[in-house]
């Protein structure tokens, strides 16, 4: 190393080198900011580019109240609310490596991203991670795709859970369940229904697509959601184009009782949402 220094400091000015290693140390700091996603996809240039418009609205939670949320959107439409969560401490805790570390080793369950299959695959969180957490092909059916979202043993990951806030506001007669996921470029779960809930993206994008209860869309269970983008969405007439948006993490998705919906995960992701039941 000392011959190094020698070479740099006859060769190049002093006010020339210091701008070099200011030079440096700002690009990496750019690229550590940049690369904010908990070690789960930077560099791998493996994603899903297209993030779609945006037709829902979004909102700043410092501003919605909860009578406003009950009054105009709880019942009746899809609403992006910002700054309605306060959880950097879970995301610090959801990063690759912290997870690795603390959870590796247990169990976890995959199942099949088709809704109607019932297929499930107990792996440990490691294998997932190295072996099946993988950027997915369009053509992959639904019922061959091993997700992990929900199926959590909350008696061993309760230590994790326990650190996430969820959003405050409440539908009344409701509670809440927590369901945990991560998952790869290209995979996400078919339109289906269920109960109101909150979805919100920790590292990644997911993309969101949801139609109202009376209008049931144009799909095949067991095709991807990237497969319906490629083939069915870009031939939607207009009065079927559907509530879309792309959400990033500091965002939280509140989908009404009964809404149809699909997700396609634009990055590796790491998510969770909140059923109200």
């Amino acid at each position: 190393m000392e011959h190094l220094s020698v070479f740099f400091q006859t060769r190049f000015p002093l006010a020339l080198l210091t701008f070099w290693v200011l030079l440096e140390a700002q690009t990496l700091a750019e690229q550590q900011e940049y690369c904010d996603d908990g070690g789960w996809s930077c560099g791998s240039h493996l994603s899903v580019e297209d993030e779609g418009p945006c037709n829902i609205e979004v909102l700043d939670g410092a501003s919605l109240s909860l009578r406003q949320f009950l009054d105009n959107y709880a019942y009746s439409t899809p609403v992006i609310i910002t700054g309605l969560t306060q959880n950097t401490k879970f995301r610090s805790s959801c990063s690759k490596q912290n997870l690795l570390d603390e959870y590796g080793d247990r169990q976890v369950r995959l199942s099949t991203a088709n809704t109607y299959s019932y297929r499930k695959v107990d792996v440990s969180l490691r294998d997932y991670v190295d072996v099946v957490l993988r950027p997915q092909s369009p053509d992959v059916l639904g019922s061959d795709t091993l997700y992990l979202f929900g199926d959590t043993n909350w008696s061993e990951w309760h230590k994790l859970l326990d650190l996430y806030k969820p959003p405050a506001y409440l539908l009344p007669g409701t509670s809440r369940a927590l369901s945990f996921g991560i998952a790869g470029p290209g995979t996400g779960v078919p339109f289906h229904w269920h109960g109101p809930g909150y979805s919100e993206v920790i590292y990644g994008r997911k993309r969101w697509f949801l139609y109202p209860p009376d209008h049931e869309p144009h799909f095949h269970p067991n095709v991807s959601t990237l497969a319906w983008l490629r083939d069915v969405y870009p031939k939607l007439p207009q009065q079927q184009a559907p509530f879309e948006c792309t959400i990033r993490p500091g965002q939280v998705l509140y989908f009404p009782d009964r809404w149809w919906h699909a997700t396609l995960n634009l990055d590796t992701s790491v998510f969770i949402s909140t059923f109200l039941g």
